[in-house]
């Protein structure tokens, strides 16, 4: 374990090289390679630890009972994953981690620390950082709730929009989506998604190119 490559994440923030190996020590930290397409994390199953990805890229993605694909966030470098599952040992995910690409993870057994985190002043500081984290997540979480809300393609597109513009803080950006992928994280069907992008077009209502978006924000 390179434990110089932690510090570049948020759960490591503030440590240094030696106190950061110590933590992965305490918490029995096992680092995994996944090739494209496997699975680092599987619905129905107890996870393995609170998941760190090192390298690649993954999402997080929920399969309903009929077969139809709902991803509900992009990993990235640095993301943290299943980490409320790893707070609740005994209780099955309900969702799947999977590659978009070859990735490398690192388990946590994080109850090793969350459970006395007063003793240890490392351990008070980490366990500052997992929650600050754990926070943003449930907020991103309540984004998606906000996009997925309109009974219409346009008004769920609208949303999205709305929010990846305020978090640029322009009306020219990028969204970390292809196609397929924000139909799925919109929960509407790709073909009704690039029909209903090309009446906004027409309608003035924004231009875009891949995953590029203009918004003009002088029309509705």
């Amino acid at each position: 374990m390179d434990a110089e490559r932690l510090l570049h994440t948020g759960l490591f923030c503030g440590f240094d090289a030696r106190q950061a190996a110590q933590l992965v020590r305490d918490m029995r930290g096992l680092e995994r390679s996944f090739a494209r397409g496997a699975v680092m994390c599987a619905a129905q199953e107890p996870a393995a630890g609170a998941g760190l990805l090192l390298s690649g890229r993954a999402q997080v993605e929920y399969v309903d009972p009929w077969g139809n694909q709902s991803i509900l966030a992009q990993l990235e470098p640095g993301s943290l994953f299943a980490e409320m599952y790893a707070c609740c040992p005994d209780t099955p995910l309900l969702v799947s981690v999977r590659c978009v690409e070859p990735c490398t993870a690192l388990f946590l057994d994080v109850q090793r620390i969350l459970a006395r985190p007063g003793e240890n002043p490392l351990h008070s500081r980490f366990a500052g950082n997992f929650i600050g984290i754990m926070a943003r997540k449930s907020l991103a979480l309540t984004q998606k709730i906000h996009c997925t809300a309109p009974k219409t393609i346009r008004g769920r597109v609208l949303c999205y929009l709305g929010f990846r513009a305020a978090e640029a803080r322009a009306a020219d950006f990028t969204i970390p989506f292809s196609r397929q992928q924000l139909a799925d994280y919109l929960c509407v069907d790709r073909s009704a998604l690039s029909a209903e992008l090309g009446k906004m077009r027409r309608d003035g209502l924004l231009s875009c190119t891949g995953r590029r978006f203009v918004l003009n924000t002088g029309r509705k």
